[in-house]
């Protein structure tokens, strides 16, 4: 990166070469025109000293100062794309420091609950003479192409009864088998939190930490004692679960093979309600969705609150939330649904920019920063009668410059936050120290004012405040000097 940065600041160099050769050139031809008079007209000459050393000596300074400046504003120029170069090598590279999550949308679908309950099926055929032959030979096998499988394991009793009708056989089979009809939740109580982490505070992609937590009830609908299994998928994209729990009733289920999910399967009496509490934590990315049902099915009470701390989008055909509460910082969406019938899911998705994206807005602003900066500063001095010499204004720019090109390193050592943050705090310390604690609004401005773009999302609302309040403190200022002669 260092050798990066000088051939980019000698190229730099190189394209103001012509301007370099002006001012020499022009610096040859005034110290000819003062020597010349020094010979020959001695009193022009002194006359002329008097005036540079009075007046050219502040107009060189200051613009010494503008050159400076507009040395600075190429320079950040420079910087910024080095930074964001070296931040993506890191960021691409195959191996790292931390761990690289393989984070991926989740889909958590609903849980099934069913009760076990037997039927009979009856399936009578008629066999002509050959067959019977056929069936004397091979016995009951030769059926086959005409019966079901009857090895199923759901298959509880087979009776197969053979009764004769003139020249010919009926053959009547009976299978009774274990079916799943299926329970009505009573309740579905959702909540998952969705945190994400994004690059400039320190993650190599942008993820978020997810926690689930669920409240299920459902009643045994029949007037008899039945046998009810509740079965919870597990989540689709999820990755590693931690803290999965699931308890039923009060107690807490440990389940060996979770190929088909979590599965509960106990008596439950007549009328009797069952509770079911699920838990987990997991980390996703990109999205998040709860599948309601594969089919329109009603729906008697459901409510899902998801809280995030970005800003959600909502896939097509998907049902879009009830209710949203918006805070600093984080979103509430609410989903209560009572007595309908839907087939659709909720189903949302997240983008957020990406950190080049982000550190490439920061550095195209910073140099409109320094300038808005210098504006304020000059205004705010003209209202409190202070006084800046150019050197100590040199010396704030290049104090300026230092900071940010210190935080510009320290991204691809911290994460992006706090290595801009500790840029901005080494800048205002040198800069109040070259100008004075009088100017610390402008020297602050030109400092952080372009980290309001590490709040992703948030960056014109900080800025919009920044101005506002930066306006109210130059009214305020100018009020206060204006009653000041009277009082």
């Amino acid at each position: 990166m260092v050798q990066v940065a000088l051939d980019n600041f000698w190229l730099l160099f190189a394209g103001s070469r012509g301007w370099l050769w002006f001012a020499l050139i022009a610096a040859l031809i005034g110290a000819l025109v003062l020597l010349t008079l020094r010979l020959r007209q001695p009193e022009r000459y002194g006359r002329a000293l008097g005036w540079l050393r009075g007046a050219g000596a502040p107009v060189a300074a200051w613009a010494g100062v503008l050159l400076l400046l507009a040395f600075t504003f190429a320079a950040l120029g420079v910087l910024g794309p080095l930074v964001i170069s070296r931040v993506s090598v890191g960021e691409n590279a195959r191996a790292g420091n931390g761990a690289d999550l393989d984070a991926a949308p989740t889909v958590q679908p609903s849980p099934v609950i069913t009760y076990l309950t037997e039927r009979t099926y009856t399936r009578t055929l008629i066999l002509p003479p050959t067959l019977l032959k056929r069936v004397g030979e091979q016995g009951v096998g030769a059926l086959a192409p005409y019966l079901n499988d009857p090895s199923s394991e759901n298959v509880t009793r087979l009776a197969d009864q053979f009764r004769r009708s003139g020249q010919d056989v009926i053959f009547t089979r009976q299978a009774t088998l274990t079916t799943e009809e299926p329970i009505k939740l009573d309740t579905s109580r959702v909540n998952a939190n969705l945190d994400f982490v994004t690059p400039a505070r320190g993650a190599r992609r942008t993820y978020y930490n997810a926690t689930f937590a669920a409240e299920y009830a459902f009643t045994n609908p029949l007037g008899q004692a039945v046998t009810a299994r509740f079965q919870f998928p597990l989540p689709q994209g999820s990755g590693t679960l931690s803290g999965f729990k699931v308890i039923v009733n009060g107690q807490e289920l440990s389940a060996a093979d979770l190929s088909n999910g979590s599965r509960w399967e106990g008596r439950v009496q007549a009328g009797q309600t069952v509770s079911v509490r699920v838990t987990y934590a997991h980390q996703g990315a990109r999205g998040w969705s709860y599948l309601l049902a594969s089919r329109r099915e009603p729906i008697k009470d459901f409510e899902l609150n998801v809280r995030t701390n970005e800003a959600a989008k909502f896939a097509r055909y998907s049902l879009p939330p009830t209710r949203t509460a918006r805070s600093l910082g984080s979103n509430t969406l609410t989903w209560n649904l009572k007595d309908v019938i839907t087939a659709q899911d909720v189903a949302m998705t997240f983008s957020s920019a990406s950190l080049r994206e982000t550190l490439a807005k920061l550095y195209a602003f910073a140099p409109l920063s320094l300038l808005l900066a210098a504006a304020f500063g000059a205004l705010w001095a003209g209202l409190r009668g202070l006084r800046a010499t150019p050197g100590q204004v040199a010396l704030s720019l290049l104090a300026l410059l230092a900071g940010l090109a210190l935080g510009g390193v320290l991204m691809s050592y911290l994460p992006v936050v706090w290595a801009g943050v500790l840029g901005s705090a080494v800048a205002t310390s040198l800069a109040l120290r070259a100008l004075g604690g009088a100017f610390w609004p402008p020297i602050l401005l030109a400092a952080a004012l372009p980290l309001a773009f590490l709040l992703v999302g948030h960056a014109g609302l900080v800025l919009a405040l920044v101005g506002v309040v930066g306006l109210g403190a130059l009214l305020w200022g100018r009020g206060a000097r204006t009653l000041s002669p009277s009082l």
